[in-house]
């Protein structure tokens, strides 16, 4: 099962994009499925349904982070590695799916009403939203980057 699979599954049973593509991701970054999905809970709707970075591009960069982030404050190269990569994974995204910011992805406009509260998960719901097309998409732009990695 590719971790596309493994997300959409996730999203599928109601956790938000974030939460869905950072458990994909828990061999990885060797935390398990529970942490992984407190962690990136409030990421879900583009920040807390803000409407703002898509959480599943956030939940890429999130394991992106765990994987490849540094923590060394001498290390000015690593921090401008992962930035660099951030930016090279984000752009990738947009360039698959026409953007990185959820609003659009939904076709919402600006000035669309924000609410913390969580639509049902119904069919209507699944057939309108681009969130399991989104959700593949941050799993396989990481996938890839991850395996490219791996062959250097």
């Amino acid at each position: 099962m590719s971790k596309a699979d493994v997300a959409e599954r996730l999203f599928r049973e109601g956790y938000n994009c974030a939460q869905a593509v950072t458990a994909a991701f828990c061999e990885e970054t060797c935390l398990d499925e529970k942490l992984a999905l407190r962690m990136s809970a409030a990421f879900g709707g583009g920040l807390g349904r803000m409407r703002e970075v898509c959480g599943a591009v956030l939940g890429m960069n999130l394991v992106l982070s765990l994987v490849e982030g540094y923590d060394n404050l001498e290390d000015k190269t690593a921090k401008q590695k992962l930035y660099a990569t951030v930016q090279k994974l984000t752009n990738e995204f947009k360039a698959r799916n026409g953007s990185y910011i959820c609003r659009e992805l939904l076709g919402l406009s600006k000035d669309a009403p924000i609410s913390s509260k969580p639509e049902e998960r119904t069919q209507s719901y699944y057939a309108h939203r681009t969130c399991v097309s989104s959700v593949r998409s941050a799993c396989d732009v990481l996938e890839e980057y991850l395996r490219e990695k791996r062959r250097e």
